[in-house]
């Protein structure tokens, strides 16, 4: 049976693996039925053309889907990344890439963003050995993000152990399995499927 939030991948026409490992395998309900929830097949298509809007509307529907924000956390975001130098569209997934749900996810001590934010939440992840129970802290390079002393043996993680094993974070990420632990090596440099640039437009109106 397809769960609400793979629907909500459908209605976006995106993998956002809000299903954990689900999402990386044949089971995905956006690889099964790539077409949008209540619509009879593959080859039926909606009559109305998307409007600018609608498409600005749909990226940062994305982003703030996959990412688990709101649309207030995004505008954050959005504004920290415009007062930065460079670009703010790379800046603005620069600063999601470098939550600590999302990192903590990206390390594979979870298999979803969402189990990353539970793990933090219930605080079993600390930073530079201090215990951090914000998703939504921002990571830098040289930070150490674990397994706070104790909580390798509770179940998510203990479970997570032979997985990551064989896991590959991406390189701006060191990850050392046995320690349950990772570094931050560098600013992310994520490329993402996303079109960011369309939530610099919106919010800059």
């Amino acid at each position: 049976m397809i769960g609400p939030k793979e629907k909500r991948e459908r209605a976006l026409g995106e993998r956002l693996n809000l299903k954990g490992e689900r999402c990386a395998s044949p089971k995905c309900a956006a690889v099964r039925k790539p077409y949008a929830p209540g619509m009879h097949g593959p080859n039926v298509r909606r009559r109305r053309n998307v409007s600018e809007f609608g498409t600005q509307l749909k990226e940062k529907q994305k982003f703030k889907v996959s990412y688990g924000i709101d649309e207030r956390n995004l505008r954050q975001i959005f504004l920290r990344a415009s007062k930065a130098k460079g670009s703010s569209a790379l800046k603005i997934v620069e600063f999601l890439e470098r939550r600590l749900d999302n990192v903590v996810y990206r390390l594979g001590f979870a298999p979803s963003r969402n189990a990353a934010r539970q793990l933090i939440v219930q605080g079993h992840i600390a930073v530079n050995k201090q215990r951090v129970r914000s998703p939504g802290y921002m990571v830098k390079p040289g930070d150490i993000v674990h397994a706070r002393a104790g909580s390798e043996a509770t179940g998510a993680l203990a479970r997570r152990k032979e997985i990551l094993k064989k896991f590959e974070p991406p390189a701006w990420l060191h990850l050392d399995p046995e320690k349950l632990e990772g570094k931050v090596l560098s600013p992310p440099d994520e490329p993402s499927p996303f079109e960011a640039n369309m939530v610099v437009e919106s919010f800059s109106k």
